[in-house]
């Protein structure tokens, strides 16, 4: 008995050996990983601007090398002169490099829309997970406070926190973060009511893991992808509302370069050197339009009910 036992055990290792597909290794994980980026690129061509991003990112953590000149210094022989192989874009009313200015003017964007969108994301996302897996009298006060600032536009209520915290680059983040909370909250607490509801995470509340456990491990990775795709797309409008306020004068104070500070000072000598608003007008436009089209193409690409979503980690076996 114990003989045809173990000839019975052998069939069987035999047969999951030969049906259970090897575990691919960290070469074949890194070549699907690329084939997947080159089908991305093949098939979408919104993932070409991607390599638009990517130059203003260069350009913003290497301005110092890359700038012709200093982007805050004052040269009075030269005001107000048009484009020339010296100054690609001209120069200001102070004679200031436009194209120095617009190339650390996107250090500015970028980092104010970065961290606000990580800021205002975490911050939500914690609210979001507290209010769906609390429930009771935490869920409908965090709903209230939501809704609440939900019924403000997002530009109007950065504007009045601005202006109550005093014009500055950090207020100003500080305002855009705020004003970012209800969003991922709101999303971060639809999506946790639906996963707190599964099976798995009932076992593992029955079992007795810690609540931080269970958020962490069984309910954040299943909604990162839904607030992955709102950053990508919100980080944008977010860019552009630092644009707007400090165009007003509430976010950075001069002589700091940056794109709405710079269309600001260009609207007075737009009938007469309007190429003093071209260089950093233009460059909002590509920017913004580069991060919508990527971040339409992420939610594409992150939606299960694609049908031609390509795992990243098993091998073409093609």
């Amino acid at each position: 008995m114990a003989v045809s036992t173990n000839v019975y055990d052998e069939e069987n290792n035999e047969n999951r050996a030969r049906f259970t597909p090897p575990t691919p290794t960290l070469l074949e994980r890194w070549r699907a990983g690329w084939t997947t980026i080159v089908q991305s690129f093949r098939r979408d061509p919104r993932w070409w601007f991607a390599i638009v991003l990517l130059l203003f990112i260069l350009a913003a953590l290497f301005a110092p090398w890359i700038s012709p000149y200093s982007p805050t210094l004052y040269h009075p022989a030269i005001t107000a002169q048009g484009p020339s192989a010296a100054h690609w874009l001209g120069t200001d009313a102070l004679g200031r490099d436009q194209l120095s200015r617009v190339i650390y003017g996107t250090r500015i964007s970028l980092s104010v829309g970065v961290v606000t969108i990580f800021i205002g994301g975490l911050l939500g996302t914690i609210l979001g997970l507290i209010a769906a897996y609390s429930k009771g009298w935490v869920d409908q006060l965090i709903a209230i406070v939501i809704d609440a600032l939900l019924s403000f536009p997002s530009l109007i209520l950065a504007l009045a926190l601005v202006t109550a915290l005093g014009p500055s680059i950090i207020n100003l983040a500080i305002a855009l973060a705020v004003v970012r909370i209800p969003i991922y909250a709101r999303i971060s607490r639809g999506q946790t009511l639906q996963i707190t509801t599964q099976d798995y995470v009932e076992a593992a509340r029955v079992t007795g893991t810690p609540t931080w456990k269970i958020l962490l491990r069984h309910v954040f990775p299943n909604i990162f992808s839904p607030l992955l795709v709102q950053a990508t797309i919100s980080i944008s409008l977010t860019i552009l509302d630092e644009t707007v306020l400090s165009f007003l004068g509430l976010g950075v104070q001069p002589p700091t370069p940056e794109w709405g500070t710079m269309i600001n000072d260009a609207q007075q000598y737009l009938p007469t050197d309007p190429w003093m608003m071209v260089g950093p007008a233009v460059t909002i436009i590509i920017l913004l339009i580069s991060m919508n089209l990527l971040g339409d193409a992420v939610r594409d690409r992150l939606d299960p009910r694609s049908q031609d979503t390509i795992s990243l980690s098993t091998p073409n076996q093609s």
